[in-house]
């Protein structure tokens, strides 16, 4: 980056207070809906904590929202929830400190209310600008769900729409809550959002909640939380793990589409946004980094293979600035492939077939994905980090069938020959107790319903979308009778194995 780069840049900022009036004419509201948002941390300065020009060290939050490369900025972190005075601890790194602004009195919650004017302006450049709560080396959590909801309040009341004479930062309010939860207690999450929505609904403008799980599917500490509770983004971080960025071509790697099986399937939001998480330089994660050319294409592959592909996270602003901007790039790629609309691939991969054997690296359709297998499989695909099989991509039609039999060749170097494959698989389906479809019902993957005399399945969440239909949606279980129907929906997640993680949230003390 040129040092006239850095200068004008730097001098933009000096000139943020005069020209404010005239950007916010044309700013453009956070549309959680969209498909090339860049959320991207700020706070920890985790540039400044792997490197030592202190020129560059994390800059004034307000420096990064001169332009469009950033949607939605979570300020990191609380990373205590219930320090002395039982008031939470903020950690903002070289911005707020207690040396320089102090605590509130009796407790360990820092004065930083003059960031409220830089905040603002995020604001009105159309950024979302929320809390996060937890971060890398911070142990967090409940008891129980009623101290949950008890500091749910404290959150909205110093942070968001409530009141308080100790508001860390100023009388700016806050557009949300994110969870970045890696240590501590899995207890209390879902009912701490749940008490923060009763504040929500009625506000006079939009609040969200986020989350950002490991990538191992499903999360150790959020994992509860994500299936019943409303969250509107979720940031995956593909980094410091095996399902991380570096594993993209390797299908026991990379799982984006285990969390897109999530997002349609078991959610409670069935509009709910998933994020690939990525760090923003070399040094900002132990492992995952790539280049802007291969996250571009990561992305863009993800954007156009998954419904519930929101944009891409990343970790974090100091570090993605001094990379170039890092985040600019990814953002003008995303905004090239398109902020709306999504085509569902067709399922060009051969239909899954009971009794077969496929060697690793066969592709297969099957339940509206087309999945690939990590080593010799046979066991059908499911959303099962662990298993057989990954989903590579969403699909829609009908796949093609295999008529003849499939020869394998097994990890021993054997070649076995299986049954033969057959072409449909409709069988006939028990009705007694179904209901007819109605374009008016929301539907989630497993839902059965009658329609022109035969029983059909949801293959995950639908409405509107007629059985047989061109959105490929249901599948059909066979003519109405007495016998049973062959279930065909997800079976429930296995958990994933917990390794040692790296910790690229430092906190800068």
């Amino acid at each position: 980056m040129s040092a006239a780069h850095t200068t004008s840049r730097r001098f933009a900022y000096v000139c943020i207070a005069l020209v404010a009036a005239l950007n916010l004419l044309g700013a453009a509201a956070f549309d959680v809906s969209l498909y090339d948002n860049v959320a991207v941390y700020w706070g920890q300065d985790s540039y400044g904590a792997t490197h030592s020009d202190v020129a560059d060290y994390q800059q004034p939050i307000s420096f990064y929202c001169q332009d469009d490369a950033i949607d939605v900025i979570p300020i990191a972190f609380v990373n205590s929830f219930f320090g002395t005075g039982g008031y939470p601890v903020l950690n903002l790194g070289n911005t707020c400190n207690s040396t320089t602004n102090g605590y509130f009195n009796g407790t360990e919650l820092l004065n930083c209310s003059f960031l409220a004017t830089d905040i603002e302006y995020c604001q009105n450049q159309g950024k979302a600008v929320t809390i996060s709560l937890g971060g890398g080396g911070a142990s967090v959590g409940f008891q129980s769900d009623s101290e949950a909801q008890t500091f749910a309040d404290t959150i909205w009341n110093l942070f968001l729409g409530g009141t308080s004479d100790m508001r860390p930062l100023g009388s700016v309010v806050l557009d949300g809550v994110d969870l970045d939860i890696e240590g501590g207690s899995e207890t209390g999450y879902a009912a701490f959002i749940a008490q923060l929505r009763t504040y929500f609904e009625g506000a006079d403008k939009s609040y969200y909640i986020s989350g950002a799980p490991q990538c191992e599917y499903p999360d150790e500490y959020l994992g509860d939380a994500l299936d019943s509770a409303w969250f509107d983004m979720v940031y995956v971080q593909f980094y410091n793990n095996p399902c991380g960025l570096q594993n993209f071509d390797d299908a026991s790697g990379y799982d984006f589409g285990i969390w897109d099986i999530w997002a349609r399937n078991v959610s409670i939001n069935p509009n709910v946004k998933i994020f690939v998480g990525a760090p923003a330089s070399t040094t900002a994660a132990g492992t995952g980094y790539q280049n802007a050319s291969q996250l571009e294409t990561i992305a863009i592959y993800s954007r156009n293979s998954y419904p519930s592909f929101g944009g891409v996270m990343m970790w974090d602003a100091s570090q993605a600035y001094q990379n170039d901007q890092y985040d600019l790039t990814i953002k003008d790629a995303l905004v090239a492939a398109g902020s709306t609309g999504f085509t569902y691939p067709a399922c060009s991969a051969e239909e899954w077939t009971s009794g077969s054997d496929y060697p690793g690296g066969s592709k297969v359709s099957w339940n509206g994905y087309i999945w690939e297998s990590k080593y010799y499989a046979s066991d059908e695909p499911t959303m099962n980090y662990n298993g057989d099989w990954m989903p590579i991509s969403a699909c829609a039609g009908t796949a093609p069938t295999s008529s003849s039999p499939t020869t394998s060749t097994a990890s021993s170097g054997t070649t076995s020959t299986s049954a033969t494959a057959t072409t449909t698989s409709t069988g006939t389906g028990n009705c007694a107790g179904v209901a007819e479809w109605s374009d008016s019902t929301a539907y989630t993957g497993g839902s059965e319903v009658q329609y022109n005399g035969d029983l059909w399945t949801a293959q995950y969440w639908t409405e509107d979308d007629v059985p047989g239909g061109s959105a490929g949606v249901w599948t059909n279980d066979g003519a109405c009778s007495s016998s049973d129907v062959a279930a065909r929906a997800f079976a429930p997640p296995t958990p994933a194995p917990v390794a040692p993680r790296s910790k690229s949230r430092f906190f800068r003390l």
